[in-house]
């Protein structure tokens, strides 16, 4: 006998056999999406390095007095690290001519200072070349060697690309019981750079204001520390030209000793290159002495106490003679 269709469970025709669910094939991972992750995991730990970086600069405990004994300067790096220099590059005091009332002035500001009486920060500013931070150097090294080893000033040279990290400094400094000349060469600002406003405040505005035991030197081309054309921008765009500028000058202005440097006479400058060959003993003929440096400066379109130190160089070393000093 034939068999009978058997009956659907619903009842609605002939069981068909059950499919089996297709497969979803699995999506093979990228370049680019390996590559994301990847990229997100350096930026977190390059961000997590930085802020412990930070984290440990904010944690390092007050130079103390035995951190100072090593050397008489230092430089200062935005880490929080302050680097010992044994030995530092200057010239002696002496040999900086041309520069007599300025060298006064200064080496007076620094002796109050250094005997604990009030001193005013100093801005030497003008001509380039005409030893603003050589004589910097040389009244630190002057009024160290006139005093016992606990006494000394301390010189720590702060680079301007790092003024922001100044508050730090100040801090790092401030529980020390040595006295320091916090000097910055070449100090200037150009363009939307804001960094002097930190400046500013450690000068004079701060609620903590400077510490009694640092005063700032500073060096400059500029009398004002801004270039012309900035100022110029702001009196020319600000709504109100006259606060707009003197924001910017009130910088040089907290410096209570402003130190003009300019151009050297002729003769000023033959008594910078007689000075020092006098000094390393470099022996020539003093016309014929004078005849080259004139010629010197004369190529390099200018006289200043760098010119007068390179002609030296140069006639030293033609000359066979190792600039030693005496």
């Amino acid at each position: 006998m034939p068999k009978k269709p058997s009956k659907s469970p619903a009842g609605k025709g002939p069981r068909t056999p059950a499919r089996k669910p297709a497969r979803v094939a699995a999506k093979r991972p990228t370049a680019a999406s390996q590559a994301t992750p990847d990229l997100s995991q350096d930026r977190i730990v390059r961000a997590l390095e930085t802020i412990a970086a930070h984290l440990a600069a904010q944690g390092k405990p007050p130079a103390g007095r035995e951190s100072f004994r090593q050397a008489d300067a230092y430089v200062w790096h935005p880490d929080g690290r302050l680097a010992a220099v044994p030995r530092v590059s200057r010239v002696e005091l002496f040999l900086l001519k041309g520069v007599e009332r300025m060298r006064d002035i200064l080496m007076e500001n620094t002796e109050r200072f250094a005997n604990g009486l009030p001193a005013n920060n100093a801005l030497l500013w003008g001509a380039r070349g005409m030893g603003k931070s050589s004589l910097v150097k040389a009244a630190h090294a002057s009024i160290n060697a006139q005093r016992k080893a606990s006494d000394k000033l301390k010189l720590i040279e702060i680079h301007r690309e790092d003024i922001e990290s100044l508050p730090a400094l100040m801090e790092q400094l401030r529980a020390s019981s040595f006295r320091f000349i916090v000097f910055c060469d070449d100090l200037s600002f150009d363009g939307n750079d804001a960094s002097y406003k930190s400046l500013k405040a450690v000068l004079e505005g701060g609620i903590e204001g400077r510490p009694e035991n640092v005063i700032l030197y500073a060096t400059s081309n500029r009398r004002h520390l801004l270039a012309r054309e900035m100022i110029e921008n702001e009196r020319s765009t600000a709504i109100n030209p006259g606060e707009a500028v003197e924001e910017k000058v009130s910088l040089s202005d907290r410096f209570g000793l402003w130190l003009g440097f300019h151009r050297c006479s002729q003769d000023e400058y033959l008594a910078m290159v007689r000075g020092y060959c006098s000094h390393f003993g470099v022996k020539i003929d003093d016309e014929a002495l004078e005849r080259e440096a004139l010629e010197w400066s004369t190529t390099r379109g200018s006289r200043s106490g760098r010119v007068a130190w390179q002609f030296v160089q140069e006639l030293a070393g033609r000359l066979g003679v190792k600039l030693t000093g005496k």
